[in-house]
């Protein structure tokens, strides 16, 4: 039996990149300060929070929703913000609906390290669409994810979905 290979260049810059992400030069705060909105891949952004493609998906449609202010525990949240995040949360979760059809979706929050929060000081939310067929032998037998989709016509496709709610 011959392995096979799947090309995935976009892995590399992670891999090398340095993971330093902490206080104001972390990515999501870097994509904040910039205007480089389909560069950074922010699908949409609000008076509290950014929404951006996870340039490293787990599974094609990977969405981060970020407060703007670059806090890491849920405390130091004021209620505007809190209530923001949800409401994008919603409304990210409904679009994907239109646009890509899932069948579920996994929506979550890693707090803290050792939680597995790769950007353990700016809080961020992740919803990962889900498919029936998403789970298939890749995962199982070579621990390896197809993402059938580029970030770049996924970020097409949603903002062509939100219109003008990506503000």
């Amino acid at each position: 039996m011959s392995q096979e290979i799947l090309w995935a260049p976009w892995r590399l810059q992670y891999i090398k990149e340095p993971k330093d992400e902490s206080g104001p030069d972390c990515f999501l705060c870097r994509y904040i300060a910039e205007q480089n909105d389909a560069e950074n891949l922010v699908v949409a952004r609000g008076p509290r929070t950014i929404t951006v493609l996870n340039r490293y998906p787990y599974n094609n449609g990977h969405l981060l929703i970020a407060p703007l202010a670059h806090k890491g525990d849920f405390g130091q949240l004021d209620d505007e913000e809190m209530l923001e995040c949800m409401q994008v949360l919603q409304q990210m979760t409904s679009a994907m609906q239109q646009s890509l059809s899932p069948q579920g979706f996994n929506i979550g929050l890693n707090l803290g390290h050792v939680a597995g929060a790769g950007l353990p000081g700016h809080l961020h939310w992740h919803i990962v669409p889900r498919w029936s067929g998403d789970t298939n032998f890749m995962t199982v037998v070579s621990d390896t994810t197809v993402i059938p989709q580029s970030l770049h016509a996924l970020y097409d496709l949603l903002k062509e979905t939100l219109g003008d709610e990506a503000k």
